[in-house]
């Protein structure tokens, strides 16, 4: 049977054009699914009882639920979701003054394996359907509150495009949530053929994770520079305008000796020179089993200070829900704090 949520127009068309049913169901059922958040078939009231009862037959709607919740002592929330496939991921909830940003997981585990990342480091478990992805949203209490969603949490975004795009073609599609592409952010380490398509196929923010300038330097973090180098990646995004609605962000998570000195940050501007950019710097949150160490706050401001100096237009990303391992780079899938 199949999962109506997590469907978008075009497939669920096709399955009321398989019943012979006028088009404009479609349309009823993803409003019910999506902008009244229908949590049964049943509930469907301005659908005929005769299709109801048929498409009750053929379809259900099942919704991923948070079997846990983890409260930070700044107000993150750490959400704990089971797969039906038996994984476990985690969403994290966080508020702020003018807004509420939700990070969503893409896959259980993750393939790329950087080696700072706890995530990476416990290998891939499955990918999640558009349906589990959305269900991070609208299963969640404060689902009414979310302002801003960022597609970094567990997972590597482009690796699972397919069901990406679909879940962010419900947020922002008329016949979903109508959201505007400007509150949606999608990450990747840089995996370029995924990262073009998506490009093309969505107006949704760009974040790539870059975290060092150097070609080998980055290899012995991320085993994915061998395949998609950095450099290259840089050079196919200044292919596109990035003058408009479009917003291009590179992740910088600062790793103390590692890539935290000023040659580091005059690379990074030289590398980007010509881009309109933001640079995000991540301050680095150690994790057990990992040869990494936090960058001091003297490095971070200097180095911020420099890309400064340099044109680039950078920020520096606050900490939150560290306490709970909802921090950058922490998520793992499991209740425990």
């Amino acid at each position: 049977m199949m999962n109506l949520f997590g469907m978008t127009l075009t497939q669920v068309q096709a399955l009321c054009d398989s019943e012979g049913w006028p088009r404009f169901t479609a349309r009823q059922i993803c409003d019910w699914l999506y902008a009244k958040r229908a949590a049964t078939v049943d509930a469907m009231t301005n659908i005929s009882l005769a299709r109801r009862a048929r498409l009750a037959e053929v379809a259900m709607v099942e919704r991923m639920e948070p079997c846990n919740c983890q409260v930070s002592a700044d107000g993150t929330k750490k959400y704990l979701f089971a797969t039906t496939a038996g994984s476990s991921v985690e969403a994290v909830f966080i508020p702020e003054a003018d807004r509420a940003t939700l990070c969503v997981s893409s896959q259980a585990g993750c393939k790329m394996g950087c080696r700072f990342c706890v995530t990476g480091q416990n290998g891939f478990h499955g990918q999640l359907t558009a349906g589990e992805i959305l269900s991070q949203l609208f299963t969640i209490p404060e689902f009414g509150q979310v302002t801003n969603i960022v597609y970094m949490g567990m997972g590597e975004p482009m690796d699972n495009l397919e069901a990406v795009l679909a879940s962010t073609e419900v947020l922002t599609a008329p016949w979903g949530l109508g959201w505007s592409p400007k509150r949606i952010t999608v990450s990747t380490v840089g995996l370029l053929p995924q990262m073009r398509l998506f490009l093309q196929r969505s107006q949704c923010h760009l974040a790539v994770s870059l975290h060092n300038p150097v070609a080998a330097e980055r290899l012995s973090m991320m085993p994915m520079e061998k395949a998609w180098p950095i450099a290259a990646t840089v050079e196919a995004l200044k292919e596109y305008d990035w003058s408009g609605q479009r917003r291009l962000s590179f992740e910088y998570t600062m790793f103390g000796g590692l890539n935290d000195d000023i040659c580091h940050a005059d690379l990074l501007a030289r590398m980007l020179r010509g881009l309109e950019c933001r640079v995000n710097l991540i301050r680095y949150h150690a994790s057990p089993g990992t040869p990494y160490r936090t960058s001091s706050a003297q490095a971070i401001n200097a180095f911020r200070n420099r890309l400064q100096a340099n044109g680039v237009n950078c920020t520096l990303r606050a900490s939150r829900g560290e306490d709970i391992k909802a921090a950058c780079g922490l998520l793992a899938g499991t209740s425990k704090a």
